[in-house]
């Protein structure tokens, strides 16, 4: 799977077209010229979102009324398609070969992983940022999952909302069971197959961690439920209906509900010790990376193909020796984007690169390394597209 071309109009501060390599692509520049958000345009063509911001309105140029992002992927059979993201100041479309898609098929078209600053919660930060991590590794997989998703969390906002009103009225318990129950049916059957579905990604990853890089032998993961020491797991669904009949009052004078994957996490181990507690800084880069590259090695075993793979400021997060080292790993495997301010310095890491070099949101200059030796493909003055 390969991305060829990007097209960015009036997003950020970018303008203009740009022809890819299929191996590893550099975006180099000094700071603020747009290297990033060239990285924040591929991934809004391969997933519909940024990495950066949860409104996509924001990425619109400032005074412009709509932004679109267009690009053209290539499977292995070289079957072609173009993808559009166009944004207005209320809405979102996306298209496939001009055609309007669903949001399951849209994702379907390519897959990208991402190593940034932002990503670091995973191994950082709270549990929002790993349940995020898991179900895009799901979705990867299973495109639909992002439609089961979404319904959990449409039936989760009606359950709150009547038990919102709930804990403001003085009905019976019969009366509170009666208007919860619908609600709870659905919630349970759509639990569970998120339960499932995190769960088995989860035990895939971890064993797919056994071939990555680094600290390898000394990272472990752990799908946690909320569930956990409550009952029997395997059978989820009878479990959760019976903690809700539990938890029903609790929930009413919450106000909003207490039980579901919503509350589950993902343990990061580094020596058998949480890594957001005990690792550090260095040991939780390096993990965050495995996972990446454990998450691109389970999809390219799932799919026979391998995603894009996008790292941003990548000598601000990673040391010398382990950028080498990870390059030589990526080299003839996935199509791979990185951003530094000290392109000849990443330069002199690899023999075979493709280099573009960014000024206010343009290639200004772009040159191909092979084996030691580099073509320039456009003129030191050049704003137009390799």
């Amino acid at each position: 799977m390969y991305l060829d071309f990007i097209e960015a109009h009036q997003f950020r501060n970018l303008e203009g077209k740009i022809s890819w390599g299929r191996g590893i692509n550099i975006i180099h520049g000094n700071n603020g010229q747009g290297k990033t958000n060239w990285l924040e345009a591929i991934y809004l063509l391969s997933r519909s979102k940024s990495f950066r911001t949860q409104r996509l309105q924001e990425a619109i140029s400032f005074n412009q009324q709509m932004a679109f992002v267009r690009g053209q992927v290539s499977s292995g059979l070289e079957i072609q398609r173009e993808l559009q993201v166009t944004l207005q100041e209320n809405s979102k479309n996306i298209s496939v070969n001009g055609k309007r898609e669903s949001l399951a098929g849209y994702l379907s078209q390519i897959q990208v992983f991402a190593f940034t600053a932002a990503e670091l919660e995973v191994v950082r930060g709270g549990p929002d940022a790993r349940r995020r991590f898991i179900d895009r590794g799901v979705c990867s997989l299973k495109p639909t999952f992002v439609q089961t998703l979404s319904n959990y969390a449409r039936v989760i906002k009606q359950k709150n909302r009547i038990l919102q009103d709930l804990s403001e009225t003085r009905l019976s318990m019969r009366e509170s069971q009666d208007l919860l129950s619908p609600w709870n049916e659905q919630m349970i059957s759509l639990a569970a197959e998120i339960h499932g579905s995190r769960s088995d990604y989860v035990e895939r990853l971890n064993r797919a961690l056994e071939g990555g890089l680094f600290e390898r032998r000394d990272l472990s993961i752990r799908y946690l439920s909320s569930l956990d020491g409550k009952g029997d797991l395997s059978d989820y669904q009878r479990l959760f209906r019976e903690r809700l009949e539990l938890r029903m009052m609790a929930e009413i004078t919450a106000g909003h509900a207490l039980l579901g994957p919503q509350r589950d996490d993902l343990e990061v181990l580094f020596g058998g010790r949480e890594i957001r507690a005990y690792g550090s800084a260095g040991q939780q880069r390096s993990a965050l990376l495995q996972l990446d590259l454990a998450a691109i090695s389970l999809y390219n075993s799932w799919c026979s193909e391998y995603p894009l793979f996008l790292i941003d400021d990548v000598d601000a997060e990673l040391d010398k020796g382990r950028i080498k080292h990870l390059l030589e790993y990526l080299d003839g495997r996935t199509q791979t984007f990185i951003t530094t301010s000290k392109g000849s310095h990443i330069e002199g890491l690899v023999s075979d690169a493709n280099l573009y070099e960014i000024e206010d949101g343009r290639v200004l200059t772009a040159k191909t390394v092979q084996h030691g030796f580099s073509t320039v493909s456009a003129g030191a003055n050049s704003r137009h597209e390799r």
